[in-house]
């Protein structure tokens, strides 16, 4: 499976590299894109889910790499959930190389 890093920018600034097993994640989120905190949580729990599913599809079991991501996404989102307008902007989305995509 084609494995993809999204770059994301976190509400006070911080960055952090995310995982997908698939590039299904791009017709989630787009690089250089500015997110509501929510919509993003939403996008990537949706973007990871399929991803997991089409592991599952071809290897016959769900892929706890994507599911690990999605749990981490939630944790960091939790910690912003009070504040209003919170944003996440997508900073990049690469290959597992490094290459842009």
């Amino acid at each position: 499976m084609p494995e993809i890093y999204f770059h994301v920018r976190w509400p006070d600034g911080t960055t952090e590299r995310c995982y997908s097993p698939s590039t299904v994640v791009e017709d989630y989120v787009t690089a250089g894109a500015v997110y509501d905190l929510a919509d993003f949580v939403g996008r990537s729990r949706t973007a990871l889910g399929i991803a997991s599913d089409r592991v599952r599809a071809t290897y016959g079991f769900a892929c706890t790499g994507a599911s690990d991501q999605l749990t981490r996404i939630e944790r960091v989102a939790a910690g912003y959930a009070g504040q209003a307008g919170a944003k996440v902007t997508v900073e990049s989305i690469v290959n597992a190389d490094g290459s842009p995509r």
